[in-house]
């Protein structure tokens, strides 16, 4: 008996030792190894979301687009529990439709959509002066946006990144069907 026990506290120990290699977290994918500010200035490691199907939107609040935060979110609570996230990036890049401050769009978004995704800092998503993120987004899709609600979908390992214009609205069938076919890979 005590030859046995001795087998078992070593393979007990063994385990210890190889499970947590099985158990580590996948790396971050380079798409997503950038940190920004969300609103509050807080700063967020966009590997946090790493696992998950992302949906990236440039925003503004006083865009013909600017409803879209409504499916926007209704995409979120329909799919969050599945491993997908919306993450919003405020930009004033076209027709400055987006001049307050990152204190008056958290206003903006909570009050009138009741935005619960993940929302950034105001920063520029295009030119030269684009954010990190979005230069390689531009560079990996060859899309680069040309209006506020531009979307890039990109897929659990961040190496998939499907970009859909303005115009396609959240609800639209195509990237929903897209959502719900990245969410079903493993």
């Amino acid at each position: 008996m005590p030859i046995r026990s001795a087998r078992t506290i070593v393979f007990a120990a063994l385990m210890a030792l190889t499970v947590p290699s099985f158990a580590a977290e996948a790396p971050c994918p380079p798409i997503l190894d950038h940190k920004f500010s969300n609103l509050l200035d807080e700063p967020i490691s966009l590997c946090q979301q790493r696992g998950k199907v992302v949906l990236i939107v440039n925003t503004a609040s006083e865009c013909g687009y600017t409803p879209q935060y409504d499916g926007l979110e209704k995409l979120y609570r329909r799919y969050r529990d599945r491993g997908f996230v919306v993450l919003g990036f405020p930009a004033n890049d076209f027709g400055a439709q987006e001049p307050g401050s990152n204190k008056e769009i958290a206003q903006f978004c909570q009050i009138n959509y009741g935005i619960t995704f993940p929302v950034f800092a105001k920063s520029t998503v295009v030119g030269a002066k684009a954010n990190a993120l979005y230069k390689e987004l531009a560079t990996k899709t060859g899309q680069a946006p040309q209006w506020n609600f531009h979307k890039y979908l990109i897929d659990r390992t961040g190496q998939q990144i499907t970009a859909f214009e303005s115009a396609v609205e959240p609800e639209d069938r195509r990237l929903i069907s897209l959502i719900e076919k990245l969410l079903a890979a493993r």
